[in-house]
């Protein structure tokens, strides 16, 4: 069942994704070769913390895997998401995909971005930019009495156009009381198909595009998903909230 959400708990949803888009942007700035991804994983859960909000990532579960022990996923490269915080040093021309979700008030917040890490290829800035560009492609097609696929096709069409693939084991949803609600929001669709999108109704959408095919792997830890040929891959996300008929991202500082 898909929920559609009072202003009262928009109002609180906002207030998480405020503390999401203050962390996303506060470890961009702390990328840089030499820096591990668990020096970036102790920023992000000291500055949600300091804002009375919970990693909501931190201690999460899923069948087959122990607990997710970050408060970040940090992805590097052809890791496409769910990437384990460690010591791994950033390395100069990598790119990072950083995800974060906060609890606070019992309502959650989502978001992610990807970064380069120094100076990297004119094929990894331009995988950026489309998969960036694709998202608000997305969200400009979240608008009351459309279908959810409308969603899913502007993404897909737009990057398949400019030659990249679309990740299809993994895919956006509905946000709010819980980290992961209905509807489920695949990257990939036909317009005016799947659900009617409703005023009330909040959603992250998080285009995963690769720079090669679309199949990936899951790693032996159980949470990192690579592409399985092993080429980059970029992940941008907002959280959404469908008022007065159209889309208003929520994650912005």
């Amino acid at each position: 069942m898909i929920l559609i959400k009072s202003k009262k708990e928009i109002d609180l949803i906002r207030e998480s994704c405020k503390i999401v888009a203050e962390t996303l942007q506060l470890v961009k700035r702390h990328s840089r070769p030499g820096v591990t991804t668990f020096e970036l994983d102790k920023i992000a859960e000291d500055y949600i913390r300091s804002n009375d909000g919970i990693p909501a990532f931190k201690g999460y579960s899923q069948a087959g895997s122990f607990d997710f022990p970050g408060t970040i996923c940090s992805s590097v490269d052809d890791e496409v998401v769910h990437g384990i915080p460690g010591d791994r040093a950033l390395m100069e021309g990598e790119i990072l995909s950083i995800d974060i979700g906060v609890k606070k008030e019992g309502y959650f917040g989502d978001a992610a971005l990807t970064v380069a890490i120094g100076n990297i290829s004119e094929s990894k800035q331009r995988l950026m930019k489309i998969t960036e560009e694709s998202l608000y492609l997305g969200i400009d097609e979240a608008v009351a009495g459309a279908r959810l696929g409308n969603i899913s096709q502007a993404v897909q069409a737009y990057c398949e156009r400019a030659g990249y693939s679309v990740v299809r084991d993994l895919c956006g949803h509905g946000v709010g009381r819980k980290l992961h609600e209905e509807p489920s929001i695949p990257n990939f669709g036909r317009r005016d198909t799947g659900p009617v999108l409703k005023n009330g109704m909040t959603l992250a959408i998080e285009p995963m595009i690769n720079m090669g095919t679309y199949e990936v792997k899951v790693a032996p830890d159980g949470w990192t998903v690579s592409t399985k040929d092993g080429l980059p891959s970029a992940h941008f996300e907002h959280t959404i909230a469908i008022i007065d008929g159209k889309a208003e991202i929520l994650t912005v500082c």
